[in-house]
């Protein structure tokens, strides 16, 4: 049974940095079609960050070079480094992995809620003014 953990979060103010992880269990981060997702309240989820099997990537144009997604495939773990954060960045944070491999489909499938297979517990990230 896959599962995706994420532990850490956590509260910082504006301009502060956070590293999300979310560790997998019985799912090789290797080449996997992998993604970051947000959810604040009232508001729906959205994708944030995406990281196909090849590399690419996708980032939503609010988080462009202030976030940045990478795997590291000998710890099948999932990363999320926020810089420069802002409070309306504040949300549950969740992690997302799909059971297709390699190169995904359309870059934009990767911020697309309905393409995701495996969803993580979410991590609370609270950015105060």
């Amino acid at each position: 049974q896959v599962q995706l953990v994420e532990p850490g979060g956590g509260s910082v103010q504006s301009g502060g940095s956070l590293r999300l992880s979310c560790t997998a269990s019985e799912y090789t981060v290797s080449t996997a079609c992998m993604g970051w997702f947000r959810q604040a309240p009232g508001k729906e989820r959205e994708g944030v960050a995406g990281l196909d099997g090849i590399g690419r990537t996708k980032y939503i144009d609010s988080v462009k070079g202030r976030f940045t997604i990478s795997r590291d495939s000998n710890k099948d773990t999932l990363y999320m480094e926020m810089d420069s954060l802002k409070p309306e960045d504040t949300a549950t944070y969740y992690c997302a992995a799909r059971k297709i491999r390699g190169r995904c489909g359309v870059l934009s499938s990767l911020l697309r809620e309905d393409a995701y297979d495996y969803w993580g517990q979410g991590t609370q990230v609270t950015v105060s003014s």
